[in-house]
């Protein structure tokens, strides 16, 4: 977007472009979400930064009235593949905060000079600020949302120390952390939520922000695809039970709901055994729910296409399912292969319920999902049915176990894609579907999908359209979008359930 296109947006108060850029006014020295609803400046007066941090880095302090840290992340990086964007993704999951920018330059392959060059030229700032700007939303979140102790939220945030803490927030919101809370309250009405029950873990509720509409379709996705005793899912409704460093996290998610003024959220309550666990959990919940992308954008550009606009019509805002962990992700990918949706969550149970019990309070879930360790070290045979699947899933496991093999929410798309098809039995539909899903990649295609096909030849049947034009072409024509045209064609496909979970027949397992 050049100035102009951002001013529109701004004097229009567009809800839609909240957190994909920054509007800060120099006769103010505030920054805003593009939907302030205070008065719109000169434009003389106006900067627009890609990021918080790249205003924080200029001298500018966040708005008190619109609160610009409280909105959806950059749909863009899930767009690109490039450093930055990588690197974005890996901020948000807390890798400086574990690691250090040293430790982010290395997982990207650059030192910490280049990768510090490239962020200021993309984003206005470094790894280290860019850090900073995600631990005062962090910090933001939590002293709004809960009764935490500030000492709490310092460490939950990823802060070094309380000073660290407090001079962020007094710096970024021009508020200490006491008032930023009370100003909270006063506006809504609320305490913040109970936060742990005497030597119990760390419970809370919370709302994560996100863009209208939003189809809670996906809902009914992982709802198919649960596997016993590690999650339960309805219609509305999501709960999970996943491996955290500091022990046993649990949360729960409802349906997204409305909250006027063009926002939406998700709440989620969510449990933790070690504050340095939250912030990373967020972060995988935002994704597995896709809570950054742009429903409008996306929408719009399906539209375009005769053969969605009517599914459109029907499911705006549909979502891509990401993942909470890209381990598990493969792993159910390879035991999904050429079997329905139902035969692979039941075999997927079997090797949870293999395993050994959690005791979490509060939930009826009490396994984990078999780690690449786990199903590594487990005797004689992983999955019924065909054995080259078995074999797949059993050297997968190693490699992941053993390190020799790499994939995470930083890796480069095309390169993960290749690492993956160079795994024994792993075929095209797999790699793809993995990429998809690990890295919330929008425009991946699975023409060999038995569910895209199914979807596909339900469309055709409308007579008026063009019956010549083939699938491959339709895709082509929808890109950079052609994952969620893919989810329109599997909601589309008869009969919805049981559905395919794998590739084609045709596809390597």
């Amino acid at each position: 977007m050049d100035f102009w296109q951002q001013y529109r947006a701004i004097d229009a108060r567009d809800a839609r472009f909240d957190g994909q850029f920054i509007t800060a006014v120099s006769s103010t020295g505030i920054y805003c979400r593009p939907s302030c609803p205070a008065r719109t400046p000169k434009p003389a007066n106006v900067t627009f930064f890609r990021t918080s941090a790249a205003a924080h880095e200029a001298g500018y302090r966040a708005c008190k009235r619109c609160l610009p840290e409280a909105v959806p992340g950059d749909p863009e990086w899930h767009l690109r593949s490039d450093a930055a964007a990588r690197a974005m993704r890996l901020i948000a999951d807390g890798e400086v905060d574990r690691a250090g920018v040293p430790g982010l330059a290395a997982r990207l392959g650059y030192s910490p000079r280049q990768l510090n060059r490239i962020l200021r030229e993309e984003l206005g700032a470094g790894a280290l600020a860019l850090a900073r700007a995600h631990r005062a939303q962090t910090a933001r979140t939590l002293l709004t949302a809960t009764t935490l102790r500030f000492a709490d939220i310092a460490f939950a945030a990823g802060f070094g120390s309380i000073r660290q803490f407090n001079d962020t927030v007094q710096q970024v919101f021009d508020l200490t952390p006491g008032r930023l809370r009370e100003a909270s309250r006063q506006r809504t009405g609320t305490d913040g939520s109970p936060t742990a029950e005497p030597g119990g873990p760390l419970r809370l509720s919370l709302s994560l922000p996100t863009r209208p509409p939003y189809d809670n379709a996906i809902f009914r996705f992982l709802a198919a695809r649960a596997v016993a005793g590690v999650e339960i899912g309805t219609t509305t409704s999501y709960e999970r039970l996943l491996r955290l460093p500091a022990g046993p996290a649990w949360f729960r998610a409802e349906a997204v709901e409305p909250q006027g003024d063009g926002r939406a959220a998700l709440p989620v309550t969510v449990s933790v055994a070690g504050l340095a666990d939250l912030p990373p959990l967020l972060s995988r919940i935002r994704r597995l729910f896709d809570l950054d992308a742009d429903p409008v954008a996306v929408d719009a550009a399906l539209s375009r296409d005769a053969r969605f606009a009517a599914l459109v019509v029907d499911a705006p805002g549909l979502r891509l399912p990401g993942s909470l962990d890209p381990h598990e992700t493969l792993i159910r990918a390879i035991a999904g292969q050429q079997v329905t949706v139902g035969a692979s969550t039941t075999a997927l149970g079997r090797l949870a319920a293999a395993g050994p019990a959690v005791d979490v309070p509060g939930t009826r879930l009490d396994r984990f999902f078999p780690s690449a360790e786990d199903l590594a070290a487990a005797p004689g045979t992983l999955l019924r049915g065909p054995r080259r699947r078995d074999a797949a899933l059993r050297a997968a496991a190693g490699r992941l176990a053993s390190g020799s093999f790499g994939i995470g929410i930083g890796s480069d798309p095309a390169e993960l894609r290749g690492d993956l098809l160079r795994l024994d039995g792993v075929g095209l539909w797999t790699a793809d579907y993995v990429v998809m899903r690990v890295l919330g990649h929008p425009d991946i295609h699975l023409p060999g999908d038995a569910s895209v096909r199914a979807g596909w030849a339900r469309l055709s049947r409308d007579p008026t359209i063009d019956p010549a034009v083939s699938l491959d072409a339709a895709m082509a024509g929808v890109r950079p979008w052609r994952s969620y045209a893919t989810l329109h064609l599997w909601r589309t496909a008869a009969p919805p359930t049981p559905g395919v979970a794998g590739g084609s027949v045709d596809d390597a397992a």
